[in-house]
């Protein structure tokens, strides 16, 4: 097992975790896999979490801190930005051209659509929202009985806890002003910000502050902190290393955890959920494989022109394959920044500055994902967004996925935001659940693969990419020792 790379080996964990869950799950065995299996791939995703935070504070500091010249530092984060952005909005605009043209919505049972038809309008009906395209079925005689039965079922899937929940973060997101985004990022207590979740915009703000004025103040004064900087991080990479030792069980204990949720001891219901939800999967999927395949590697091609397409992925292998089994780009950040910086040669002042900001603010395969999964839930309810609507969805995915964690199923709290922006029902996200852990996992491999195109871009631009045809990836986290 020793002799295997590092990510066959979680290849390997991942494909044994999967088939223990489902074999759990058909002898009944699913209470014993949550119990005493699901708590190992607990026990790893708090271990990279633990080590993330820390590690993009001070790898920002040092990053920025090591840049030297201050003009350097403002033309480098400004295309930075733009390269993001550039590229979110790309898989928002492919996402969309998918799900018109597949229209998965619209290949569920014609009955099915005119159920949820009737449901949408009932709830428009009672939130005060104008019912999209000027066709009332409720006004219908022959839909008046199916009404009434459906009405019932309305009320009380807006009482589900686990959407509830939900709607409640989006109407306190909705009622704040417009410029609250940008006072947020601002941190009050930065000490409160390292201890609570979803604040990594104010760590990352914090850190490029106090790398800033690093920058700005005498040598001599500087480098003690500097070099204490350069030394904590080199310890949490250490930390990395050694819990990297692990990874294979503890993939396969995270994997198996997954499905046996999902599943519990009742394989059918599994299989029939997956059923009606898989062209909407399908439609997902093809535009997470055209980001990872594709897009991004012609984007690679256009700008640096030494890495080869094989090349780029034998490198990153280590970590698409670790973001896959734990759908975050934020505890992937410390194997994607050894994976960027040893097989593709980008230089650690680049990645230390690059990856850690794009952990945070580029979601690709979350906003490719968001504008698939809003129209797909307008189309399953007989609604046809107009072209306005749809930019619309652009620009406010756009502008969510910067906000979204980069964590597990984060995306699906900014899709309430998303859905009410073109006056969509927002518990509808409740249909979406049963395979967004699934897609979750796609989503975050599409993020890291993104990362990295954005690092090595600006790495050539900044002539620090020194990646060699013949150069062999290095064996990541020195397995062998």
């Amino acid at each position: 097992m020793k002799k295997l790379a590092l990510h066959w080996q979680i290849l390997i964990g991942m494909t044994l975790g999967v088939i223990w869950a489902l074999l759990s799950s058909a002898l009944g065995w699913s209470s014993f896999t949550l119990n005493w299996i699901n708590p190992f791939g607990t026990i790893f995703i708090n271990l990279l979490k633990l080590i993330a935070v820390p590690l993009v504070l001070f790898s920002i500091i040092g990053g920025v801190a090591n840049i030297g010249d201050p003009s350097s530092l403002g033309r480098m984060g400004g295309k930075t930005l733009l390269i993001y952005l550039v590229t979110t909005v790309m898989a928002i605009s492919l996402g969309l051209v998918l799900v018109n043209t597949i229209k998965p919505g619209k290949l569920i049972d014609k009955q099915s659509r005119i159920d949820n038809r009737i449901r949408y309008e009932i709830w428009a009906d009672n939130e005060g929202h104008e019912i999209k395209d000027g066709i009332h079925y409720l006004k219908d005689p022959v839909f008046f009985e199916r009404a009434q039965n459906i009405s019932k079922l309305s009320e009380s899937e807006l009482k589900e806890v686990s959407v509830s929940d939900k709607l409640e973060k989006a109407k306190e997101q909705k009622n704040i002003s417009p410029l609250q985004p940008l006072v947020d990022i601002v941190p009050e207590n930065f000490f409160f910000s390292l201890s609570s979740n979803g604040l990594m915009l104010q760590i990352i703000f914090f850190a490029l502050f106090f790398g800033v004025c690093l920058l700005f103040i005498p040598n001599e004064k500087s480098q003690p902190v500097l070099i204490l900087v350069n030394g904590i991080n080199e310890v949490f990479l250490k930390m990395v290393d050694l819990v990297m030792q692990g990874a294979p069980f503890f993939v396969f204990a995270l994997l198996a955890g997954v499905v046996s949720k999902m599943a519990g001891d009742d394989l059918a219901k599994v299989l029939e959920i997956f059923k009606g939800l898989s062209w909407y999967a399908a439609t997902v999927l093809i535009g997470l494989l055209l980001m990872i395949f594709v897009i991004y590697p012609g984007i690679l091609k256009l700008f640096v022109k030494k890495i080869p397409y094989f090349g780029f992925f034998k490198a990153m292998g280590p970590a698409q394959t670790l973001a896959f089994s734990t759908s975050s780009s934020a505890a992937t950040l410390p194997i994607t920044m050894e994976c960027v910086e040893h097989n593709l040669g980008v230089d650690k002042k680049i990645s230390s500055f690059v990856l850690p900001i794009g952990a945070t603010v580029n979601m690709d395969g979350t906003s490719l994902y968001q504008a698939v999964a809003v129209v797909f839930l307008a189309q399953m309810h007989m609604i046809d967004l107009t072209i306005g609507q749809q930019i619309t969805v652009v620009i406010t995915t756009a502008l969510a996925s910067i906000g979204s964690a980069a964590v597990p199923s984060a995306g699906l709290v900014m899709m309430i935001v998303v859905l009410d922006s073109v006056g969509l029902n927002p518990a509808w996200i409740a249909i979406v659940f049963p395979v967004d852990r699934i897609l979750d996992m796609f989503r975050t491999v599409v993020n890291v693969t993104g990362d990295a195109t954005v690092c090595s871009i600006i790495a050539d631009g900044e002539d620090m990419l020194t990646y060699k045809n013949n150069k062999k990836p290095t064996e990541t986290f020195n397995m062998d020792s």
